[in-house]
């Protein structure tokens, strides 16, 4: 994952959107305790910094360094570049067996080797009350017209370049292994579609946020512009349609949550 987004790392941080705070006070109301949450594959922090205000520590982990480089500091979140990690290691670097009160993954799970992930999971956790919670967003809702064209671009453009992990994106982490219990409140353990982040967009916005994607970056590596003279003409005829600059862009997230138990 982090050879994807090394060259754009800057891009990313600013092209992304930031999480409601409702998302993390719901996250945060299933947890007993809130003394440690770690944030893992945090990117540039933004869920980091948000949990920061409610736990007392937080511990964010990632594997790219560059991403590292642009996160949010704040002085009770405590970074960590991570590569693959024995349970042994994961104890050293990240936090002790049966410590941690909130494991949180932003728009990142579907990168991981979940198998082994889950192992570190649970054995970090508190038990039997431990929290995990995994969340994605689906690409910008602008309007009809500026979607009639986003549609084939991602579909038929984009599509021999996203990483195959990308259709559990597409599929709202529905079809995601997602091993554990329900939290109090849940019958399930999701995905769960109450929250919608909005952001105020221009045109190029817009692009900044196609320019961000692992398909775009991995188009580029391999001498392959999407965002073609025409494409952007395309884009530019339906945005200014209803001779608005800015538009609100709405991402809907998918949350999966629930807890180590015994």
């Amino acid at each position: 994952m982090a050879e994807l987004f090394i060259k754009q790392a800057k891009l990313y941080t600013v092209a992304r959107p930031n999480y409601p705070k409702e998302l993390f006070k719901l996250i945060a109301s299933k947890t007993p305790k809130r003394n440690l949450a770690w944030d893992v594959g945090t990117g540039s922090g933004q869920a980091a910094a948000s949990l920061a205000q409610i736990y007392q520590h937080v511990i964010a982990t990632d594997t790219s360094p560059k991403q590292l480089k642009f996160a949010i500091k704040l002085p009770n979140i405590r970074y960590q570049l991570t590569p693959t990690m024995s349970i042994t290691e994961l104890g050293q670097n990240v936090a002790t067996q049966s410590s941690v009160d909130l494991v949180t993954i932003a728009s990142a799970l579907h990168w991981f080797d979940l198998p082994q992930f889950y192992k570190q999971v649970k054995w970090v956790l508190k038990k039997p009350s431990g929290v995990i919670a995994a969340w994605t967003y689906t690409m910008p809702e602008i309007n009809e017209s500026v979607g009639a064209v986003f549609k084939p671009f991602n579909t038929i453009d984009c599509n021999p370049f996203w990483a195959p992990q990308r259709k559990l994106v597409d599929k709202k982490y529905m079809t995601i292994d997602f091993p554990f219990e329900p939290v109090d409140g849940y019958e399930n353990t999701g995905p769960f579609d109450q929250f919608v982040v909005e952001r105020l967009m221009d045109l190029d916005d817009y692009f900044k946020f196609i320019r961000s994607c692992s398909a775009y970056q991995k188009a580029k590596d391999k001498g392959v512009e999407l965002l073609t003279e025409n494409v952007m003409e395309k884009f530019k005829a339906a945005w200014n349609e209803d001779g608005q600059s800015q538009k609100i862009a709405r991402f809907r997230v998918y949350l999966r949550i629930g807890k180590v138990g015994n």
